[in-house]
Parts: structure tokens; sequence; C-alpha cells
């Protein structure tokens, strides 16, 4: 059985933005990323959700979406990426627990998951969650870390390594950093109505010696090619997958919002956020974030 409330990976305060790609020597990592979300993202489409968005790296290349949501728990990366993309009505900032999703049923024809599973205690709950609010033939692209790597099988043919990177269940090589076998995460995805339609492996070069060596054009270059032999092997610590929702019943007609303490819909704006009128809650708006974590009044809310 699932738990409740899994322990959240929580980067409040945190400068990973700026110290892990804009200093950290990820040009190549971020650059295949790229060519691995415009291979399997629609062209263009209605709205779309980033589930762990962070500081907003990916959100440019989301382009031909009218409108994208931008969740993260933490505020602070919320914040930086408002410093970077603006407000505006087209980007929506949302401070939310990916474990209770606080939008309506069938809401987004897309959404994007990069770098974020892997953070997952409970993957198949935050999985649910996706399948939740993602519309009928909606697309989910999701990027996981993968057990069954080149290096993590070298390193167990060696005895250097104690976990077999062929067993299936996930293996956690750090608190809350966990690895995936790939035909798990298909199962997972099939288990919730999703169709793997294409696989990509990423990151085929992450290696600190080849990326001093290689000029990082090429390394981007071999990497494109690379990419294309997803649907036969998945051997790369990085492997991103399109998989398409299942026809379902269409969503409620103008709802949005979904309180995530009782999963009422009769959320209406008041001077403080957002009020349910289900369970009581309210939920702070503020400096143009959509605080769905804790709520202002209501259960759950601080003790003072």
């Amino acid at each position: 059985m699932s738990d409740p409330h899994p322990v959240l990976c929580d980067y409040e305060g945190s400068d990973y933005q700026q110290s892990f790609w804009d200093r950290g020597g990820r040009a190549y990592e971020d650059a295949v990323e790229a060519i691995a979300l415009r291979r399997l993202l629609p062209g263009a489409g209605s709205r779309l959700l980033d589930l762990g968005a962070g500081a907003g790296r990916n959100v440019p290349r989301y382009v031909g979406f009218e409108q994208v949501v931008l969740l993260d728990y933490s505020r602070t990366m919320l914040e930086q990426a408002q410093a970077r993309l603006g407000l505006g009505d087209r980007y929506l900032y949302v401070a939310a627990d990916g474990y209770r999703l606080p939008f309506a049923a069938g809401l987004f024809d897309t959404v994007v998951m990069v770098r974020v599973l892997h953070h997952m205690a409970d993957p198949q709950a935050v999985l649910r969650q996706v399948g939740g609010v993602l519309g009928a033939r909606g697309t989910f692209v999701l990027e996981f870390a993968n057990k069954r790597n080149l290096k993590a099988i070298g390193r167990w043919v060696l005895r250097r390594q104690a976990w077999n990177p062929f067993r299936p269940e996930p293996i956690e090589f750090l608190p809350l950093h966990f690895d995936f076998h790939p035909g798990t995460v298909g199962g997972w995805l099939a288990d919730l109505g999703l169709t793997v339609e294409r696989t990509l492996t990423v990151s085929h070069f992450r290696s600190a010696p080849l990326k001093r060596l290689v000029p990082l054009a090429w390394l981007v270059r071999f990497d494109a090619w690379a990419q294309l032999t997803g649907g036969l092997w998945q051997l790369t610590p990085s492997v991103f997958v399109r998989a398409r929702a299942d026809e379902k019943p269409p969503a409620a007609q103008g709802a949005f919002w979904r309180c995530p303490d009782c999963r009422s819909l009769a959320l209406s704006r008041t001077e403080a956020g957002w009020a349910c009128g289900g369970c009581g809650a309210v939920w702070e708006v503020r400096g143009g974030i959509h605080d769905f974590r804790r709520p202002l009044t209501g259960h759950g809310a601080p003790k003072l």
C-alpha cells in the first residue's frame, strides 16, 4: 500500500539551477535533453503541466502551448522561474505536492516530468496523479533514471556494486535518489492506461573525461543520433518516453483547481487565495504563486 505522506525532496532555498546547471558543467546534458524534448513533445497544445519545473529550465522549449503551468514544491525555485520568465498570462506558478496535485481531472493535454521521478519515494503514486490530470489522448513525456545502464552493469559484473541492475525493483542509491528498471516503468504506465509510443535513450556520453576531451558540439551530435536506438535497448543513465493516454470521460466543464485536502472542485477566489467550499481550507496566493502545500486555514493549517 502506498504511503499517504511520502517523504518529499524539498529544494527550498537551493541554488540548484545555478550550481548544477549554470555553473556545474552540464551543458552537454542540457543540450541532449532539449533534443529529446523536441522530438517527443507535440508541436502545439492548449495547456501543459511541467511537474517539478524547478527554476523553469525547460519552459522555453514548450513552444506552441497556449498556457504553461509550472509546478514545484519549492517556492524558492518558482521565484527563480518567475525572475527568468516573468509573469504574464501564459505562465502559471503553483507550489504543490506531486502526490496531491491541485487540479481538476483531465485538465492538461500535455504533462512533462523531467529529472523528477528519481526523487519520488512512491513513484507509482505520483504517476497516478499524472494519469488523473491528463486529458483523453493526452501526451505524457517522462524522463527517468535508468538502473540498467552500462556503468551499473559493468560495476555489477566486476563485483564493485552489490545491487543487480537487471532486477525490476527500484534502487535507492542515495537518500531520495532512485534508479528504475525500464520494464518496471513501462508496466506502471500501462497499468494507468498510458501507452508508450516512443522511447529515447539520452546522455550516452555522460562522462567527465569525455566532456573534457571531446568538443561539446560533437558529443551532442553523436548523442542525437544514438537517442534513436532507444526503442531497441536502454543502456543509458537517462531514458525519455512519450506515452499517450487512453480515451476517458471529458473533464468537468470550466473546472481548474481541486482542493488537495478534500478533492472538492468548489474553490472560489478570495483576497487571501483560494477558498475551498468543501472543507473550508484557504490556499494562499502570494507574489503570483498559488500555494497548495499547506492551507492558511482549515485542516492541515500551520498551528500558531
